[in-house]
Protein backbone atom coordinates (compact mmCIF):
# COMPACT_ATOMS: atom_id res chain seq x y z
CA UNK A 1 0.00 0.00 0.00
CA UNK A 2 1.14 3.53 -0.69
CA UNK A 3 2.02 5.44 2.50
CA UNK A 4 0.09 8.48 3.51
CA UNK A 5 0.34 11.08 6.22
CA UNK A 6 -1.57 10.37 9.40
CA UNK A 7 -5.01 11.85 8.69
CA UNK A 8 -7.01 14.12 10.91
CA UNK A 9 -10.41 12.93 12.12
CA UNK A 10 -12.59 12.67 9.00
CA UNK A 11 -15.15 15.39 8.45
CA UNK A 12 -18.71 14.26 9.03
CA UNK A 13 -19.95 14.17 5.49
CA UNK A 14 -23.54 14.29 4.34
CA UNK A 15 -23.05 10.70 3.21
CA UNK A 16 -22.00 9.51 6.68
CA UNK A 17 -25.03 11.22 8.19
CA UNK A 18 -27.23 9.28 5.80
CA UNK A 19 -25.53 5.89 5.69
CA UNK A 20 -22.94 4.37 7.99
CA UNK A 21 -21.95 0.98 9.31
CA UNK A 22 -21.26 -2.39 7.69
CA UNK A 23 -24.89 -3.15 6.89
CA UNK A 24 -25.32 0.12 5.00
CA UNK A 25 -22.11 -0.59 3.07
CA UNK A 26 -23.31 -4.06 2.06
CA UNK A 27 -26.69 -2.65 1.02
CA UNK A 28 -25.04 0.03 -1.10
CA UNK A 29 -22.82 -2.47 -2.88
CA UNK A 30 -25.70 -4.90 -3.41
CA UNK A 31 -27.71 -2.21 -5.18
CA UNK A 32 -25.04 -1.85 -7.86
CA UNK A 33 -24.39 -5.58 -8.12
CA UNK A 34 -28.11 -6.14 -8.65
CA UNK A 35 -28.15 -3.48 -11.36
CA UNK A 36 -25.22 -5.11 -13.10
CA UNK A 37 -26.74 -8.60 -12.89
CA UNK A 38 -29.93 -7.24 -14.45
CA UNK A 39 -27.96 -6.03 -17.46
CA UNK A 40 -27.46 -2.38 -16.49
CA UNK A 41 -24.19 -0.74 -17.50
CA UNK A 42 -22.49 0.48 -14.33
CA UNK A 43 -19.05 1.27 -15.76
CA UNK A 44 -19.59 4.50 -17.66
CA UNK A 45 -17.21 6.43 -15.42
CA UNK A 46 -14.33 4.02 -16.01
CA UNK A 47 -14.84 4.16 -19.77
CA UNK A 48 -14.92 7.97 -19.67
CA UNK A 49 -11.64 8.13 -17.76
CA UNK A 50 -10.01 5.55 -20.03
CA UNK A 51 -10.87 7.61 -23.11
CA UNK A 52 -9.49 10.73 -21.42
CA UNK A 53 -6.24 9.17 -20.15
CA UNK A 54 -5.57 5.84 -21.89
CA UNK A 55 -3.92 3.08 -19.85
CA UNK A 56 -1.51 2.69 -18.33
CA UNK A 57 -2.33 5.87 -16.41
CA UNK A 58 -2.34 6.67 -12.71
CA UNK A 59 -5.90 7.42 -11.57
CA UNK A 60 -7.25 8.42 -8.15
CA UNK A 61 -10.85 7.47 -7.38
CA UNK A 62 -11.78 10.09 -4.76
CA UNK A 63 -14.80 8.97 -2.72
CA UNK A 64 -14.45 5.48 -4.13
CA UNK A 65 -17.16 3.78 -2.07
CA UNK A 66 -16.90 0.00 -2.37
CA UNK A 67 -14.40 0.34 -5.21
CA UNK A 68 -16.63 -0.04 -8.26
CA UNK A 69 -14.82 2.51 -10.43
CA UNK A 70 -11.27 1.99 -9.16
CA UNK A 71 -11.42 -1.79 -9.57
CA UNK A 72 -12.76 -1.48 -13.10
CA UNK A 73 -9.98 0.99 -13.94
CA UNK A 74 -7.44 -1.55 -12.69
CA UNK A 75 -8.95 -4.22 -14.92
CA UNK A 76 -8.69 -1.80 -17.84
CA UNK A 77 -4.96 -1.49 -17.30
CA UNK A 78 -4.61 1.60 -15.12
CA UNK A 79 -2.84 1.99 -11.81
CA UNK A 80 -5.87 2.97 -9.75
CA UNK A 81 -6.02 4.07 -6.12
CA UNK A 82 -9.27 4.49 -4.17
CA UNK A 83 -9.87 6.64 -1.12
CA UNK A 84 -13.03 7.10 0.94
CA UNK A 85 -13.86 8.31 4.44
CA UNK A 86 -16.17 5.32 5.09
CA UNK A 87 -14.10 2.51 6.60
CA UNK A 88 -16.83 -0.06 5.98
CA UNK A 89 -16.97 0.72 2.26
CA UNK A 90 -13.18 0.59 2.10
CA UNK A 91 -13.27 -2.84 3.77
CA UNK A 92 -15.48 -4.07 0.94
CA UNK A 93 -13.32 -2.36 -1.69
CA UNK A 94 -10.21 -4.01 -0.27
CA UNK A 95 -11.56 -7.43 -1.23
CA UNK A 96 -9.99 -6.57 -4.59
CA UNK A 97 -6.31 -7.52 -4.10
CA UNK A 98 -5.20 -5.82 -7.32
CA UNK A 99 -6.25 -2.27 -6.33
CA UNK A 100 -5.04 -0.16 -3.40
CA UNK A 101 -7.60 1.47 -1.13
CA UNK A 102 -7.27 3.84 1.82
CA UNK A 103 -9.56 5.39 4.41
CA UNK A 104 -9.05 9.12 4.00
CA UNK A 105 -10.82 12.47 4.31
CA UNK A 106 -10.77 14.22 0.94
CA UNK A 107 -10.53 17.62 2.65
CA UNK A 108 -7.18 16.72 4.21
CA UNK A 109 -5.92 14.12 1.74
CA UNK A 110 -2.15 13.76 1.51
CA UNK A 111 -0.82 10.66 -0.22
CA UNK A 112 2.94 10.63 0.27
CA UNK A 113 4.03 9.24 -3.09
CA UNK A 114 6.67 10.05 -5.65
CA UNK A 115 4.12 9.87 -8.44
CA UNK A 116 1.24 12.17 -9.25
CA UNK A 117 -2.01 11.18 -10.90
CA UNK A 118 -2.95 11.68 -14.53
CA UNK A 119 -6.61 11.89 -13.51
CA UNK A 120 -8.75 12.17 -10.41
CA UNK A 121 -12.39 11.15 -10.59
CA UNK A 122 -15.23 11.97 -8.19
CA UNK A 123 -18.15 9.83 -9.31
CA UNK A 124 -21.44 8.87 -7.69
CA UNK A 125 -22.44 12.32 -6.39
CA UNK A 126 -19.37 12.58 -4.16
CA UNK A 127 -19.40 16.38 -4.52
CA UNK A 128 -22.96 16.74 -3.26
CA UNK A 129 -22.31 14.47 -0.25
CA UNK A 130 -19.21 16.28 1.03
CA UNK A 131 -19.22 17.79 4.51
CA UNK A 132 -20.70 21.27 4.37
CA UNK A 133 -18.13 23.93 3.58
CA UNK A 134 -15.33 21.53 2.59
CA UNK A 135 -15.55 21.76 -1.22
CA UNK A 136 -12.76 24.39 -1.51
CA UNK A 137 -10.40 22.26 0.59
CA UNK A 138 -11.32 19.10 -1.32
CA UNK A 139 -10.62 20.71 -4.68
CA UNK A 140 -7.31 22.08 -3.41
CA UNK A 141 -6.24 18.66 -2.13
CA UNK A 142 -7.24 16.86 -5.33
CA UNK A 143 -5.53 19.46 -7.50
CA UNK A 144 -2.37 18.98 -5.42
CA UNK A 145 -2.38 15.28 -6.32
CA UNK A 146 -2.59 15.90 -10.07
CA UNK A 147 0.39 15.88 -12.38
CA UNK A 148 0.72 19.03 -14.53
CA UNK A 149 -1.82 18.64 -17.29
CA UNK A 150 -3.77 16.08 -15.27
CA UNK A 151 -7.56 16.03 -15.19
CA UNK A 152 -10.17 16.32 -12.44
CA UNK A 153 -13.47 14.75 -13.49
CA UNK A 154 -16.60 14.94 -11.36
CA UNK A 155 -20.18 13.84 -11.86
CA UNK A 156 -23.07 15.01 -9.71
CA UNK A 157 -26.76 15.85 -9.76
CA UNK A 158 -27.89 19.44 -10.02
CA UNK A 159 -30.51 21.44 -8.12
CA UNK A 160 -33.83 19.65 -8.20
CA UNK A 161 -32.28 16.26 -8.80
CA UNK A 162 -29.78 15.76 -5.98
CA UNK A 163 -30.15 12.50 -4.03
CA UNK A 164 -31.65 12.29 -0.55
CA UNK A 165 -29.43 13.91 2.05
CA UNK A 166 -27.19 15.61 -0.51
CA UNK A 167 -26.74 19.35 -1.10
CA UNK A 168 -26.98 21.03 -4.49
CA UNK A 169 -23.76 22.59 -5.79
CA UNK A 170 -23.95 25.46 -8.25
CA UNK A 171 -21.80 24.82 -11.32
CA UNK A 172 -20.60 28.42 -11.46
CA UNK A 173 -19.39 28.12 -7.88
CA UNK A 174 -17.75 24.79 -8.62
CA UNK A 175 -15.91 26.21 -11.65
CA UNK A 176 -14.80 29.28 -9.69
CA UNK A 177 -13.42 27.17 -6.83
CA UNK A 178 -11.69 24.87 -9.29
CA UNK A 179 -10.05 27.80 -11.06
CA UNK A 180 -8.84 29.15 -7.72
CA UNK A 181 -6.74 25.99 -7.20
CA UNK A 182 -5.24 25.93 -10.70
CA UNK A 183 -7.86 23.88 -12.53
CA UNK A 184 -9.09 25.20 -15.88
CA UNK A 185 -12.48 24.28 -17.28
CA UNK A 186 -12.24 21.93 -20.28
CA UNK A 187 -15.68 20.41 -20.96
CA UNK A 188 -19.05 19.52 -19.47
CA UNK A 189 -21.51 16.76 -20.36
CA UNK A 190 -24.87 15.62 -19.05
CA UNK A 191 -23.89 11.93 -18.78
CA UNK A 192 -20.80 9.75 -18.57
CA UNK A 193 -21.53 8.77 -22.18
CA UNK A 194 -20.79 12.40 -23.15
CA UNK A 195 -24.31 13.48 -24.02
CA UNK A 196 -24.31 17.27 -24.54
CA UNK A 197 -24.86 19.45 -21.50
CA UNK A 198 -27.88 21.74 -21.80
CA UNK A 199 -29.49 24.37 -19.55
CA UNK A 200 -32.16 21.79 -18.70
CA UNK A 201 -29.70 19.03 -17.79
CA UNK A 202 -30.16 17.50 -14.35
CA UNK A 203 -26.68 15.97 -14.10
CA UNK A 204 -23.25 17.35 -14.91
CA UNK A 205 -19.99 15.58 -15.72
CA UNK A 206 -17.33 18.28 -15.49
CA UNK A 207 -13.75 18.08 -16.75
CA UNK A 208 -11.07 20.43 -15.44
CA UNK A 209 -7.34 20.35 -16.08
CA UNK A 210 -4.41 21.36 -13.90
CA UNK A 211 -2.65 24.07 -15.80
CA UNK A 212 -0.33 25.50 -13.14
CA UNK A 213 0.75 25.20 -9.56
Amino acid sequence: MWPMDTPNAPSRTRWSALMSGPEAAFTYRKRFLDLESSGEDIHGEARFITELVPPPSRVLDAGCGYGRVASKLTRLGHTAIGVDADEHLIALASEDPETRFFVADLATLHLRTEQEFHAVVMAGNVVTYLADGTLPAVLERLSAHLAPGGYLVSGFGLAGSVPDGAAAVDLRTYDRLAEAVGLSFIARYSTWDKDPFRPTSTYAVSVHRRTHG
